[in-house]
């Protein structure tokens, strides 16, 4: 009579690497999704925020808007703010973070009307415009 060796066969050995290779993919791409639809978030709570102190603070000190934003200007917020979740900060090329300043006096130090866009991973762009029109 044959005894069984207590090892694993081959097939049992190849079976459990694809296993684990399967199990290592599937969770590698949940955590990009999970790590881009946070930082999604952090994109669309940046951009309120600074919505929020345009409208609130800025134009309620002023009655216009600038013509460029940064933690100068919206002294109210949290400066780290202005920085994308890539560490690009606002006015920067390739900065996830956009401001325009629209229909601009001729000194350039107010602006009527600006547009705040975020650009996301997984959903449209993020974008608030001006409450008022001055």
């Amino acid at each position: 009579m044959k005894q069984r060796s207590h090892g694993f066969t081959v097939i049992e050995v190849i079976t459990l690497i694809l296993f684990l290779g399967v199990a290592t993919i599937v969770l590698f791409t949940q955590r990009n999704s999970l790590m881009a639809a946070q930082h999604d978030t952090q994109r669309k709570t940046a951009i309120n925020a600074m919505y929020y102190n345009l409208e609130e603070v800025y134009y309620g000190a002023r009655h216009s808007y600038p013509v460029k934003i940064d933690s100068k200007v919206l002294t109210a917020m949290d400066p780290t703010l202005f920085t994308d979740p890539n560490g690009i900060a606002l006015g920067t090329s390739g900065s996830d973070y956009r401001y325009t300043g629209e229909d601009c006096n001729i000194e350039g130090t107010d602006c009527k009307s600006y547009t705040l866009r975020a650009t996301l991973q997984k959903e449209a762009p993020y974008s608030k415009t001006s409450l008022h029109n001055s």
